[in-house]
């Protein structure tokens, strides 16, 4: 069973959709930075509900069609962000849940789990990084030439369908690696985004004004909640000191490396092993 709604959350309302049947124990998707819930594969939060567990997905404020504010200036902050995960939870009337969070919102589930450790039910860690909420949350990596990924493009009309999909195309290309989904497949992908986000612009802009937070980093050590950590091993947002670094952090978590993928949400090559890592660690 499959249900989409809007919820009123801290004061907004925001897009939620869960799979599965609401006995099973729960477990929150959280997207990443200015992404809207439709990241999370539709087949993959089936699988995931399958595997006997009410999967829940929501979009942050300013993605999707939850609350939108002024671009440029974000009436929220980091923790507000939280607070919002934490919100659908309570309007959802779950005390707790299992977190499974993609870069940012693989911050955000660090930071529930070290202020909030009584609502984590296990922590699940993709392409993310110990140092949200530090002034600069990425390491510094190696000298090395400007990569693709990491290389600046233009602005454009985030209003122009034509434009905005052919730049989230080019963007999940280029943080990704040779397990990325093909051209068809993106291009869904990008025009769902797209058409179901009310301004596109406003959580890209947004969400990095809003900033990640107080840091967490030296509160790591107190989170309790099985923890796994899955990290890319072409991942150039984060290179391989930043899950090193939360593996070490983080007691009793476990470092798992996904070879030949990027910066992105896993494809669907290492689905099998993500998915079993899920529910495993869950």
């Amino acid at each position: 069973m499959v249900t989409e709604t809007m919820m009123p959350v801290n004061g907004i309302q925001v897009c939620v959709e869960t799979f599965g049947e609401p006995a099973d124990p729960p477990l929150l998707l959280l997207s990443g930075d200015g992404g809207s819930m439709d990241w999370w594969d539709d087949e993959f939060c089936r699988r995931l509900a399958a595997g006997g567990r009410l999967v829940v997905r929501y979009d942050h404020r300013d993605t999707g069609r939850s609350t939108c504010f002024p671009i440029g200036s974000p009436a929220y902050s980091g923790e507000d962000l939280m607070n919002d995960a934490l919100g659908v939870l309570d309007v959802l009337g779950l005390p707790s849940a299992h977190l499974v969070g993609f870069s940012l919102g693989g911050g955000i589930a660090q930071r529930i789990a070290a202020d909030h450790p009584g609502r984590v039910l296990s922590l699940t860690l993709i392409s993310t990084s110990a140092r949200s909420g530090d002034p600069d949350p990425a390491l510094p990596p190696p000298p090395a030439p400007v990569s693709v990924a990491t290389r600046p493009l233009p602005e454009i009309d985030w209003t122009d369908r034509k434009a905005a999909v052919a730049r989230l195309i080019t963007e999940i290309r280029d943080r990704g690696g040779p397990f990325t989904a093909a051209e068809p497949h993106l291009r869904r992908l990008a025009e769902r985004i797209f058409d179901r986000s009310a301004d596109l612009a406003a959580g890209r802009r947004n969400h990095r004004l809003a900033g990640y937070g107080p840091p967490v980093r030296d509160r790591l050590g107190t989170i309790v909640a099985p923890t796994v950590i899955l990290h890319g091993t072409l991942d150039q947002r984060f290179p391989a000191e930043h899950p090193r670094e939360l593996a070490d952090a983080i007691p009793k978590s476990r470092l798992v490396w996904l070879e030949g993928v990027g910066h992105e949400l896993p494809p669907r090559a290492v689905w099998d092993r993500v998915l079993d890592e899920i529910l495993h660690n869950a």
